[in-house]
């Protein structure tokens, strides 16, 4: 919703998944409130292991994130406002800083989506009285519990307790 204020230029690009930019939901949804913005998108498929592995801040990352941003702006070279479309990105920014040429906004969705929420539950008392406060957090895999807490640990920055399922 917040998009066509970020962008004077109204064209737009999404850096996401494979399959984020295969479903065309930001260019959807982007076209909903705004038609006359122009999307493109570019899928990174290593960008979120690279943040998985730990390797944000190397000389990897810059050069994958350098090559994705180069091959989204040749698709469109009056892109003035990047969307992240993958919650592992914003913890790519040293590297995206290093890439989008200055003069080009950087959107991280986390703010947008909390202050969009927040907003929303506001307007929606009924809704807000449905919402727990001062809960309990528990986190379940199905996968490597100590893989869980290396990932969980980067985007929480605290450590979590995790226990393993089998589904």
């Amino acid at each position: 919703e917040v998009v066509g204020k970020l962008t004077k230029s109204r064209h737009v690009g999404i850096v996401a998944t494979e399959g984020t930019i295969r479903s065309k939901s930001y260019s959807l949804e982007i076209a909903k409130f705004y038609p006359d913005i122009t999307v493109s998108g570019q899928a990174c498929p290593l960008w979120a292991a690279i943040v998985e592995a730990g390797e944000a801040d190397s000389e990897g990352a810059d050069y994958f994130v350098k090559k994705r941003i180069q091959q989204l702006l040749e698709k469109d070279d009056k892109i003035d406002t990047i969307l992240l479309g993958c919650t592992h990105y914003p913890l790519l920014m040293g590297a995206l800083r290093k890439a989008v040429p200055q003069g080009i906004s950087i959107m991280p969705q986390g703010e947008y989506v909390a202050e969009a929420l927040e907003d929303y539950l506001h307007r929606h008392p009924e809704m807000a009285a449905n919402c727990s406060e001062g809960g309990t957090i528990h986190y379940y895999t199905t996968e490597s519990p100590e893989r869980f807490k290396e990932c969980a640990a980067m985007f929480l920055h605290e450590d979590v307790t995790v226990n393993k399922i089998r589904l």
